[in-house]
């Protein structure tokens, strides 16, 4: 339906009549995976991919709406200088997946365009918990599954696609209102069930360190921070989630041998970060922090610059009209996007 409601603003005209007043001055594209497309692709985090095509028809249009692709340092020069004449684009990945090197960055680097990769630590260590990709992986080899949700049994079918969808959907929202150890311990529970050891999913798919040194060695690319565990912070301590922010931030610069001066905020949504985290983010120095939070950015969002709102365009949205309607920031004023939000 949203995609239907976006297309219908498309052809009406109705972006075009209200960008004038919600386009803003510019926005913060955040992707995960950039791939290219496969034949059968049954994973739910199919709907966070996109293809290398569309990256360069999409960077390609972004230009030609009259948007200037900038780093995130210039895009926080031009917050804090108030110079709102031409709007920005920034983009950005989430979680440090390695498809951003091997797909993403050969066309960023086509284009001439910077962009910027956040990374948690402990991925690029190898021992981090991806728990929502292992997960993927449970509900992707099975047809049913039985589950016990707050106490609940419950039977969650799986053998098409769009039952996977629905069983991963269900699994992932009530995974996310849990704590974090909780949430993790559980899928623990499901990989043993059939013999899958997620410990071997970072190796598989997130950036290591010499990967990423060899992305900042290119002046196109940005490495932000995203924590060392990827959890959500507002369910943490005060001294928890400093020491995720901080720590996260040294490595990085330790590794990388340049300041880190970006970090988004993992999951972003107001259950994952809020006032106190925005708070740690300025309090540690750093220029601009991303959440979860869907929406173009404005003026008045030059005094919050460590809780910048994003724009997600995932698999499911990967044609022009789409992007055109985003851009203006229509879709965003009429509250449109809390489902795509949701997902990612």
């Amino acid at each position: 339906m949203l995609k239907a409601v976006l297309s219908t603003m498309h052809f009406a005209g109705a972006d075009s009549i209200m960008a004038p007043l919600t386009r803003g001055i510019g926005a913060v594209f955040v992707l995960h995976h950039v791939r290219p497309k496969t034949p059968d692709r049954r994973e739910p985090s199919r709907l966070l991919t996109v293809t290398p095509q569309f990256l360069d028809t999409w960077i390609r249009q972004v230009r030609g709406a009259g948007f200037e692709i900038v780093s995130l340092d210039a895009a926080h020069f031009r917050l804090v200088e108030g110079e709102f004449r031409t709007p920005f684009v920034c983009f950005t990945f989430a979680d440090g997946y390695r498809d951003a090197l091997e797909h993403a960055f050969p066309v960023f680097k086509h284009h001439n365009v910077p962009f910027a990769v956040y990374v948690p630590t402990d991925y690029a260590d190898g021992h981090g918990d991806l728990w929502w990709l292992a997960l993927e992986r449970v509900i992707v080899g099975r047809d049913t599954m039985h589950v016990k949700i707050d106490g609940a049994a419950r039977r969650l079918s799986c053998a098409t696609p769009a039952e996977k969808d629905a069983a991963y959907d269900t699994l992932y929202r009530w995974l996310r209102s849990i704590g974090e150890a909780d949430a993790r311990a559980f899928v623990q529970e499901l990989c043993a069930e059939v013999g899958f050891d997620p410990a071997a999913l970072c190796a598989e798919m997130m950036l290591s360190w010499p990967e990423i040194r060899e992305l900042a060695a290119d002046p196109l690319v940005t490495i932000g921070a995203h924590t060392r565990r990827h959890y959500a912070l507002a369910k943490l301590s005060y001294a928890e989630a400093h020491a995720e922010i901080e720590e996260s931030v040294r490595r990085i610069a330790r590794e990388t041998g340049m300041p880190c001066r970006h970090f988004s905020f993992p999951y972003g949504d107001a259950q994952s970060a809020g006032p106190r985290e925005f708070a740690i983010a300025r309090e540690l120095g750093l220029k601009t922090a991303v959440t979860g939070r869907r929406g173009l950015i404005y003026a008045r969002d030059a005094a919050q610059r460590t809780a910048l709102p994003t724009v997600s365009l995932d698999g499911d949205y990967q044609k022009a009209r789409y992007v055109k309607v985003l851009l203006s920031g229509a879709p965003f004023t009429l509250n449109l996007m809390h489902r795509s939000a949701a997902r990612a």
